[in-house]
């Protein structure tokens, strides 16, 4: 089925900047009731200057600039690695931190108002935390990367429980990365290293499980985030085959995206007075793409085509089902709605 079809791409927002209005290596999206976006910048891992620019940046749908909050750094507010964001029913902004092996918690204006978590294996502890979601009992769910399980906790820190184990089997886990509910309260995870999506209850009792390795249709090359509307379609950010696939709730494939990106607000704005940049992206997306094998020609294809998705880490959606498609490498956000 054509894309076209289920969906159309509205338009893109974000723009490289290492601060003020720009993403740095942005990496997840979260949406607030009003509209009003967060959008979490990883920026570099290295430990220089580059510390100022890991922040989260506040905007619209429009592109209108709100401000930004927390920086690089290891102390209350801080962020080192951030991967993932969840807001809770007062729409306070949790952040799960891979180097600090910790939640970060901000209210809706930015505002630090607590943290916790430790390094371990153990009950309420962590080795890379990624994923966020909350449960309809208002409870968190944490993708505990390294040690390949969800773990669930009060919103105050408080271990609840814990499930999943290390393997390929039914149910097994091998570093998962992202995770998301449907409107029963299964959750869908993104099985990174098994190149493939599980389904599990509430207790995390598993399902089903849709996708093996490789660059077809209903196959994955580490995918990194899935999101659920509410009719049950799955979406998928098969970050490494750089795209995003839809699939029906029986994990059929509906549709593939792979970028439709024009130039956001943000970019017109600095193309004004840099007309030879513009020039030369324009001619880039008409040049056609080198004879390559296919397990290297979506990589190259994404990387020479500014349209095109690179680095497709995530995906949300709002209330509307618009989809939200977050790109690291190009620092933007591409934004479909629905047919």
């Amino acid at each position: 089925m054509s894309v076209r079809n289920l969906y159309r791409y509205s338009h893109t927002i974000g723009f490289y900047g290492l601060g003020g209005r720009g993403f740095n290596n942005p990496v997840d999206v979260a949406i607030r009731r009003d509209g009003m976006l967060y959008v979490l910048n990883r920026a570099g891992t290295e430990i220089d200057v580059r510390m100022g620019y890991k922040r989260v940046s506040m905007c619209t749908l429009a592109e209108e600039y709100h401000g930004d909050f927390s920086s690089g750094g290891t102390g209350d507010g801080q962020i080192m690695w951030p991967v993932a964001m969840a807001l809770d029913a007062e729409e306070n902004i949790y952040i799960s931190d891979e180097a600090l092996q910790r939640i970060s918690i901000f209210d809706k204006q930015g505002t630090f108002l607590a943290r916790w978590g430790r390094q371990g294996s153990g009950d309420g502890e962590f080795d890379r935390p990624a994923g966020l979601a909350f449960d309809h009992e208002q409870n968190l769910l944490v993708v505990d990367s390294c040690n390949n399980r969800i773990q669930k906790y009060t919103k105050d820190g408080t271990f609840l429980s814990a499930w999943g184990k290390s393997g390929q089997g039914p149910g097994e886990l091998n570093l998962p990365w992202g995770l998301a509910l449907d409107q029963a309260g299964n959750v869908y995870v993104a099985d990174w290293r098994n190149d493939r999506i599980q389904k599990f209850d509430a207790t995390g009792h598993y399902l089903a499980s849709w996708g093996t390795s490789g660059q077809g249709a209903g196959e994955f090359n580490r995918p990194s985030s899935v999101a659920v509307d509410q009719e049950g379609n799955i979406y998928v950010a098969d970050w490494g085959n750089e795209r995003v696939q839809l699939l029906a709730p029986d994990g059929n494939v509906r549709a593939i995206l792979r970028g439709e990106a024009g130039v956001s607000k943000w970019g017109e704005s600095y193309f004004i007075s840099n007309q030879d940049e513009l020039a030369e992206r324009q001619k880039a997306d008409l040049e056609p793409p080198l004879e390559l094998p296919p397990t290297e020609a979506a990589r190259y294809e994404s990387a020479s085509i500014e349209k095109l998705f690179w680095g497709p880490v995530a995906v949300k959606l709002d209330a509307q089902d618009r989809l939200y498609v977050v790109e690291s490498c190009r620092h933007r956000i591409q934004i479909y709605e629905k047919n």
